[in-house]
């Protein structure tokens, strides 16, 4: 499909492949069929954007691949083989166990990494393979070995059919079939080779010898009045009818040449066109699609879920645990044990203080780690989910259990630094008390992240909203501000901060404990600070956290159906 940009190229692929969002009009069949979630699974799709993880290698990248895509009638062993002879077959032995990388991670070349693209594809061995713009960003002698392969992938019996852009004449000469495309309506589709004198027998040549493409996208490019014109496509041995699929608004300052090159391809081309489908018997073996025997889904639930769980800890390790942010993490700690050194019973004010802070810095921490999730993988997401790879809920409790290694560890290696550098009770019951609390905080607070970003899906909308979020629930959460006036208290009753600092200070005081005051000894119930929060009341709060806990993951998966993983 050749076509100047907003021509539709990209629309009509993605329509043919069952991959766009909305309503359309008219029909599109496959071998006088329907189409069916069978033909889509036998049926590839390459984006123009590469979504690739950037930390996996290429052979993990096909290898996980394969444990999702391939059904359960091959062995696990057999899977990883397939995907290490689609290694072989694109040419990317030399780079299999490099990672892909990054605009900000050194990894593949751009031209390896569309291969490892058109290798997941080809892990289900497709009858119909659809490729976006493959040469998009490459070199020419790149974007020639990407064409290449896809050229030998249709010369070995599958049906390629790709957008491009504006191929080199060494390019335009390997396409078999050319559909040229403008604002959505067809001027030629045909054999590559015959366009030419397609052009020439209706009075438009080039003056000089240039490139076919070129030329064509010259007569392309100028504005048309759009109509709905039927068109069929007629590429090796599978069959694509498609009829009144793309359709734009009408210019009123079309120009004559355009309404020349339409009208055109309707008298000349669509009738033979639609005859020669008429012609076809579907029936015959060597015409019809395979039908391959697809279940709901390829894999189990349980397999979908433990294959995704281990990618997502080899991914998720490298941001979790950079360098970055364990220096981070191991300097405030220092700090904050440094500031807090030794503090004794004497010292109330300073102990509920470090509570305090420990709500606060490990709300905020797991939050912004969370909050990006899903607007990061969302691509991801989609494009996997759309190829019919896993269940929305094994991706979802695959994705929340890999953070869980990665959450817990830092918060505990930090609350061990600070907590006997601070000198808070030295019992293991209060230790292990308080750190269970601060854990659950920490979970909480990733929950809250989880459930923002799925409802917002805007990296920066969601951190302001997060910002904000966040900032409320500690200013309510009783330690600044004590005498909270009636008609805005109701916030402590949403703070995960309240909740976490009510338990923190009953982790390491008893209502029967005393504190220095004057020439005596006060209760400590009595304290200001801990008065106002109260030493009562632990089973609410621990209730209250357990259904945020719940709560806001289970906001988060209805937020991802709600919106709908498969639209970009």
């Amino acid at each position: 499909m050749l076509g100047p940009s907003g021509s539709g190229k990209t629309t009509l692929l993605t329509a043919l492949g069952g991959r766009i969002s909305g309503k359309l009009s008219g029909s599109i069949t496959y071998n006088g069929e329907p189409f069916s979630s069978s033909m889509k699974r036998s049926t590839g799709f390459v984006t123009q954007h590469d979504v690739l993880y950037p930390h996996l290698t290429v052979t993990e990248t096909l290898v996980f691949s394969a444990l999702l895509r391939l059904p359960n009638s091959l062995t696990n062993q057999e899977k990883i083989m397939h995907a290490e002879a689609v290694i072989t077959q694109l040419g990317l032995t030399k780079c299999k166990n490099s990672i892909i990388g990054g605009p900000f991670l050194r990894g593949v070349s751009g031209g390896e990494r569309k291969r490892v693209s058109i290798g997941q594809e080809m892990l289900i061995n497709p009858c119909l393979l659809l490729v976006d713009e493959p040469t998009s960003g490459l070199d020419s002698t790149t974007a020639q070995r990407i064409v290449s392969t896809l050229w030998e992938l249709a010369n070995g019996g599958r049906t390629v059919v790709t957008t491009i852009h504006q191929p080199s004449s060494r390019l335009f000469y390997m396409f078999h079939k050319l559909l040229l495309l403008s604002e959505g309506n067809s001027l030629y589709f045909g054999e590559g080779s015959a366009a030419m004198d397609y052009f020439s027998s209706i009075g438009y040549a080039p003056s000089v010898t240039m490139n076919p493409s070129d030329f064509m996208l010259d007569l392309a490019n100028d504005h048309l009045s759009c109509v709905n014109d039927p068109s069929d496509l007629l590429i090796n041995n599978i069959y694509i009818s498609f009829v009144g699929i793309l359709s734009n608004d009408s210019y009123e300052d079309s120009k004559i040449i355009k309404q020349t090159l339409v009208s055109a391809y309707e008298s000349n081309l669509v009738d033979k066109l639609k005859a020669n489908l008429q012609e076809i018997d579907y029936t015959q073996p060597q015409n019809k699609v395979k039908d391959k025997k697809f279940g709901r889904w390829p894999t189990t639930r349980w397999q979908q879920f433990t294959v995704l769980l281990k990618r997502g800890v080899k991914e998720t390790k490298y941001v979790s645990f950079s360098g970055l942010k364990i220096f981070q993490v191991m300097v405030v700690a220092i700090i904050t044990g440094s500031l807090w050194w030794q503090s004794d019973v004497s010292h109330v004010q300073d102990q509920i203080g470090l509570l305090f802070f420990y709500t606060g810095f490990w709300g905020i921490l797991p939050l912004f780690q969370a909050i990006s999730t899903f607007p990061q993988e969302r691509r991801m997401l989609g494009k996997e989910r759309s190829s019919g790879m896993y269940r929305l809920s094994s991706y979802f409790m695959a994705r929340i259990t890999s953070d869980l290694p990665m959450e817990l560890i830092l918060p505990t290696i930090f609350f061990t630094v600070t907590y006997w550098m601070a000198g808070l009770k030295p019992t293991a019951r209060n230790f292990f008390f308080t750190l269970l609390v601060l854990l659950l905080n920490v979970l909480v607070s990733q929950g809250l992240g989880l459930a923002l970003g799925a409802l917002v899906m805007d990296q920066r909308s969601v951190t302001t909203l997060g910002s904000v979020t966040m900032m409320s629930f500690q200013l309510a959460s009783g330690y600044y501000v004590q005498h909270v006036p009636a008609f805005i208290a109701w916030i402590k009753y949403l703070s995960i901060n309240h909740y976490s600092y009510k338990l923190l200070i009953r982790s390491q005081y008893n209502p029967s404990d005393t504190y220095p005051c004057g020439s005596g000894v006060c209760s400590i119930a009595e304290y200001p600070g801990i008065k106002e929060v109260g030493l009562d009341g632990q089973a609410i709060s621990v209730f209250a956290l357990a259904i945020m806990l719940v709560g806001y993951r289970l906001i988060a998966y209805i937020a991802l159906m709600r919106i709908g993983v498969t639209k970009k």
